[in-house]
């Protein structure tokens, strides 16, 4: 992620890929540490550069949809599609960036904006996928899976990697061709949780709960509470 971010503010091109075999720093949402095992999984970086749309002004929190608004949740969809194209396995999403499979955690994805609202703005995708198994840390060791662990073999991470890029490449023209409609009713599809599921997370006046009522057409997640409904647009949401 730092290498792809220092190369956007450089002016590289939409396109560039950084991939690590292994990662000593491997971050995720909100400044969590990212387990990054040598050979064991795919750690990549993409530099995409969206139009300007008025619906940019703030990544990820837009009222109406836009490319960079529904980013996030189009690379799910690709990631997911990419994996089961070359696995087989079967993953679902869980908003607004993992996937799982089961209740377990396969792959993470963590987008970081460069100048948006400008002209030359950007967007870095970080996606991390655990692919072979491999020894993660005790406290996530029961709260994560690798593709390998799932299917009882081990498998060709570029063989994984270039079905993903391929899903990527397409998803990233539907937004482009702002189809936002087919982004959000694909990732509708592959998010079960997304709709009556018991959910909470932190706002400013503590900690709210309610059940999942699925997307908006800006990509932020709505819970009915107690209080009405909610729309969720950042923060860590916990499944109960």
């Amino acid at each position: 992620m730092d290498v792809a971010l220092q190369q956007a503010h450089h002016g590289a091109a939409a396109g560039l890929l950084v991939v690590a075999d292994e990662q000593t720093a491997g971050r995720g949402r909100r400044g969590q540490a990212w387990a990054s095992p040598a050979g064991a999984g795919l750690y990549f970086s993409l530099l995409l550069r969206p139009p300007l749309t008025g619906g940019d002004e703030v990544f990820g929190s837009a009222s109406r949809s836009s490319p960079a608004s529904l980013l996030t949740l189009a690379a799910g969809v690709a990631v997911s599609e990419g994996i089961e194209t070359a696995t087989g396995l079967d993953v679902s999403l869980k908003w607004p960036n993992d996937l799982l499979v089961g209740r377990r955690k396969l792959a993470g994805i963590l987008a970081e904006g460069v100048e948006l609202g400008t002209s030359t703005q950007a967007v870095v995708l970080g996606i991390g996928i655990n692919v072979n198994e491999a020894a993660f840390p005790a406290p996530i060791a029961d709260r994560v899976t690798s593709i390998a662990a799932e299917l009882g073999r081990t498998l060709d991470r570029g063989h994984i990697l270039s079905a993903v890029l391929t899903a990527l490449a397409r998803q990233y023209q539907v937004l482009l061709h702002a189809r936002y409609d087919d982004v959000l009713a694909d990732w509708r599809k592959r998010a079960p949780s997304a709709f009556g599921r018991e959910v909470e997370w932190d706002t400013r006046n503590g900690v709210l709960s309610g059940v999942t009522a699925g997307l908006d057409d800006g990509g932020a997640l709505l819970v009915r509470t107690r209080q009405g409904l909610e729309r969720v647009i950042a923060g860590e949401v916990r499944w109960l």
